[in-house]
């Protein structure tokens, strides 16, 4: 699991170990993936022009005699290109993402050259995009976005992996659990390879419970309950400057930290369920409008910081940083990160776990997709075995330095126990980037990883807590072909469902945003997600494989 994600690689070009420049062609434009398809098949040319600028280069430029000769008996060597997302995460000095111990680990372990390229994290998908059409593709593209993944498998523009897998990583094909197969083909063939979340949850609450003392409250489990608190610690001066300037909660942008007051009212954000043998979007549902017009009550008493909406996580963090919210939803890691800076800035700031609140129709948060990303080839690298062979030795036998460190360096051993030094930790946490190109996760394992990091911060109970009160979309396919083309622009409305709540539109709007959802693209998905719903209720094994879905709750 990768914890932090927010600093950025930002990478136009760069000069590669033998002294030959690299260019990378990226662009900015195209609102959706068919559009962009359509410009960038005229990239085609530049990317011939960029490559004959290549070639001048590499050979306008003399060289020393002997770095000839290491560079000819390194050409022997098989070399892959892999494009990936920083993740925010980037390269103590003097490291490079091409320079360091963990990749030449890599190197020498696999016998393969790897060539590793991180384009700017904006727009990411569009950039790999305009990789996809230019002559100079990459022999691995590491992608979050089904609906890329979609896109390009319909187009016959990725690499059937089936039966490639069976003989070149039979690791892999061995860990990834039955029930991702499906979430990794189109008609029948598999056209991706899955890095898995290490549980479905990602969200809990978390409550000042000195300011419950302080007002002489229990700690709140239902929807009444969380309102009295939240009315205690926004008006009764909870953090005791004098001044009113504390909130119950708060949310970020797009409504995000949000879910456990929508689960409260059986609906989340974004995600298809099923209702009377039939798949729905929650949006669109009457119990959506009941959870609006909670939320819209809450912002009107002053429970909730109004100005949410232009709000990221980073700034919701200073809020709770700094004594400003009382109550808010955030990450199992949160207790290694967040919480910690909140004590050790207020000494006095106790923080404390609590369930989700209560609701007229349940309680819990939404679930992470199972597949955290996907791996794919495109159709026209030559190099699909040396890929496979990489991230099966990814998962193999490199899962342990990769996904921990190198022993007795980042950890040891201690009374049975994995103990990590988490300054080392810390200062190779880049190594993720290459472990998240393979990881399949065990709950065994990830106890002990997580355990490692220091059992004061209860990281595997609090995933494994997380995970048993998040409930996955009922949806689990590659996006159809309807999905694909609405989906972004459809998110776009979800700003008439911020309104609402803000009490900028009237409630009863939320009947123009469900018809124009609908007749904008909503009535078209909603039919094909059914169509792959009966499909698949008909075929043998559907409820055991429901079942090892509601497996993955268990954090494992």
């Amino acid at each position: 699991m990768l914890d932090d994600q927010q600093t950025e690689i930002r990478e136009e070009s760069e000069v590669g170990n033998n002294g030959a420049v690299r260019f990378l062609l990226y662009t900015l434009s195209s609102p959706g993936l068919e559009a962009m398809i359509q410009r960038m098949i005229s990239l085609r040319r530049i990317a011939m022009i960029t490559g004959l600028v290549c070639l001048l280069v590499l050979f306008g430029c003399s060289g020393n005699p002997r770095t000839l000769e290491v560079t000819s008996q390194k050409s022997d060597i098989p070399k892959i290109t892999v494009v990936l997302n920083s993740l925010g995460i980037g390269f103590p000095g003097p490291f490079t993402v091409n320079d360091n111990p963990y990749l030449s680990d890599i190197e020498a372990k696999t016998g393969l050259r790897v060539e590793v390229i991180i384009p700017p994290s904006h727009r990411y998908e569009d950039r790999v995009g305009v990789m996809m059409m230019s002559n100079h593709t990459p022999d691995l593209i590491s992608i979050a976005d089904a609906n890329w993944v979609s896109f390009y498998a319909r187009k016959q523009m990725l690499t059937p992996l089936d039966q490639l897998i069976a003989r070149y990583a039979p690791n892999l094909k061995e860990r990834i659990p039955p029930e991702i197969w499906e979430q990794l083909s189109f008609n029948g063939q598999v056209y991706a390879l899955p890095t898995l979340n290490e549980g479905i949850g990602l969200e809990m609450l978390y409550i000042r419970k000195d300011w419950l003392d302080r007002f002489g409250l229990k700690s709140p489990s239902t929807l009444a309950e969380m309102v009295d608190v939240m009315h205690a610690f926004s008006s009764l001066d909870a953090d005791g400057d004098g001044i009113q300037d504390t909130y119950g909660t708060s949310f970020i942008e797009d409504l995000g930290r949000s879910s456990p007051w929508f689960g409260a009212f059986g609906v989340q954000l974004g995600q298809w369920m099923e209702k009377d043998g039939q798949l729905v979007y929650s949006n669109v549902q009457p119990e959506m409008k009941e959870a609006l017009a909670f939320l819209r009550t809450m912002v009107q008493e002053g429970l909730i910081d109004p100005l949410f909406p232009i709000q990221t996580q980073q700034g919701m963090e200073r809020q709770v940083i700094e004594g400003k919210l009382g109550l808010f939803t955030g990450t199992w890691y949160d207790t290694r990160g967040v919480l910690e800076k909140s004590k050790a800035l207020d000494p006095r700031a106790e923080w404390l776990p609590i369930p989700f609140p209560k609701g007229p129709r349940g309680s819990g948060t939404f679930a992470l997709p199972p597949v955290r990303s996907y791996q794919v080839i495109p159709a026209s690298s030559t190099h699909a075995v040396e890929v496979l062979k990489l991230l099966n030795y990814i998962v193999g036998d490199g899962r342990d330095s990769l996904k921990l460190g190198f022993e007795g360096d980042v950890w040891s051993w201690k009374n049975g126990e994995r103990v990590t030094d988490m300054k080392r930790h810390n200062q190779d946490h880049y190594r993720g980037l290459y472990a998240n190109l393979a990881d399949i996760p065990d709950e065994a394992y990830t106890r002990s990883r997580l355990n490692s990091l220091g059992q004061e911060y209860h990281l595997y109970d609090n995933l494994r807590f997380a995970s048993l009160n998040a409930y996955p979309s009922s949806f689990r396919s590659l996006p159809t072909p309807a999905m694909t083309k609405y989906s972004s622009l459809l998110l776009n409305k979800n700003d008439m469902l911020i309104d609402i709540v803000l009490g900028i539109r009237p409630l009863d709007d939320f009947e123009t945003y469900v018809s124009e959802w609908m007749d904008e693209g909503g009535r078209e998905m909603t039919k094909e997600a059914n169509d792959w719903y009966h499909l698949r209720r008909n075929q043998p094994g559907y409820e055991q494989q429901l079942q090892s879905v509601s497996g993955q709750k268990s954090g494992g």
